[in-house]
């Protein structure tokens, strides 16, 4: 059976993993301080300082290098591609060099997947970026004949959850029609039709979540950003870390506003009840793009092990179709369980196109 080594940068770890064929071997968080990230100008510049801590954690755990039948990375700020698996080469880490979609912790996993591969011997590759982007025309449109809606959202957790539905019930991905949600520090919603998430509501545009403010109404956030005098960084930091749940409740911990709410915090409930009022509103609409004919609404990501949560979008949105909870992020199963779908030719692996558009 296979061995497949995933690796998950993000920006104060490196989380990796090792899996005999769909089982974990072991699995550990690697943390780093911000006095050790603080020595490096880049993100990109991290990259031996973390590299050799892999090798480190695969010696501890009696991993050799030779043992290891693909290395599988989380994907980075890439352009808009097709979901599934993608092999490292020198054109993709080009791009990510270059970062014209901005510089994130995520971009290092193609360089780590390949610095090991490259070590064994094997090939690396990423699997489902967060830049997966198969929406079809119609749900590009918008008021601006130059902006268009774009793909981004959590789509390795929520596609692995689509795929792991369909296995479950010995039915195939590429037959069904799903909605999925990932309810996280941010949310994100997909809709699944016969293989390809045609639509999605991105963080930006949906709910608000724990520490973003989703979509808000364009000339009163016009009038703050003028008044507040926000640069880019600045508006970057409000609206995508200091907005939503941590706005009003002051916590982004939802056990904490839930026990809030039981002791009679009113506003509270009021600001957890438009939460979950809009998580259902993302969830229906996308329902819309099908005509309604969706088979089942999947929850994940951590705020999924929320029964107060579960519940109430249950009860708004289950005469759609019916709830199903796939509660966490997954991350780690979901690079290794897309890498052995390859390894056993049930999905194809992609290469990365020769000409790129940066958006």
């Amino acid at each position: 059976m296979p061995h497949i080594l995933a690796i998950n940068p993000g920006s104060t770890s490196t989380k990796i993993a090792v899996y005999k064929d769909a089982s974990p071997l072991f699995t550990e968080n690697i943390t780093h301080t911000p006095g050790e990230l603080s020595a490096y100008s880049s993100i990109i510049d991290q990259y031996s300082f973390r590299f050799e801590l892999i090798l480190a954690a695969l010696e501890k755990h009696s991993v050799p290098l030779d043992s290891i039948d693909v290395v599988v990375g989380r994907g980075g700020l890439l352009p808009a591609l097709d979901a599934g698996a993608y092999l490292v080469d020198e054109k993709m880490l080009e791009y990510l060099r270059r970062a014209p979609r901005g510089e994130h912790a995520s971009n290092l996993g193609a360089f780590l997947a390949k610095g090991v591969a490259d070590k064994a011997g094997v090939n690396a590759y990423i699997y489902d970026p967060v830049t997966v982007d198969e929406m079809i025309p119609v749900t590009r449109v918008t008021g601006l004949p130059s902006i268009q809606r774009r793909g981004m959202a959590h789509n390795l957790n929520m596609r692995a959850c689509a795929i792991k539905y369909a296995e479950e019930r010995g039915k195939k991905y590429t037959d069904l029609t799903l909605i999925v949600g990932h309810l996280g520090g941010g949310f994100s919603f997909t809709l699944h039709d016969h293989g390809k998430m045609i639509d999605m509501v991105s963080d930006d545009e949906g709910p608000f979540s724990p520490e973003r403010v989703g979509g808000i109404p364009s000339f009163a956030l016009m009038n703050y950003v003028l008044e507040a005098g926000l640069d880019a960084k600045a508006f970057m930091r409000k609206f995508r870390g200091q907005s939503g749940l941590i706005a009003h409740c002051h916590t982004t911990d939802a056990r904490e506003i839930e026990e809030s709410i039981r002791q009679g915090d009113a506003q509270a409930a009021l600001v957890y009840e438009a939460m979950i009022l809009n998580i259902a509103k993302a969830l229906a609409g996308l329902s819309t793009v099908v005509f309604g004919n969706v088979e089942a609404i999947i929850l994940t990501g951590g705020l999924a092990y929320s029964n107060m949560i579960v519940e109430q979008v249950t009860k708004r949105v289950r005469h759609i179709a019916p709830v199903v909870c796939m509660p966490g992020e997954n991350e780690m199963a979901a690079l290794a369980a897309g890498a052995l779908r390859m390894l056993k030719k049930t999905e194809k692996a992609n290469v990365f196109p020769e000409e790129v558009n940066a958006t």
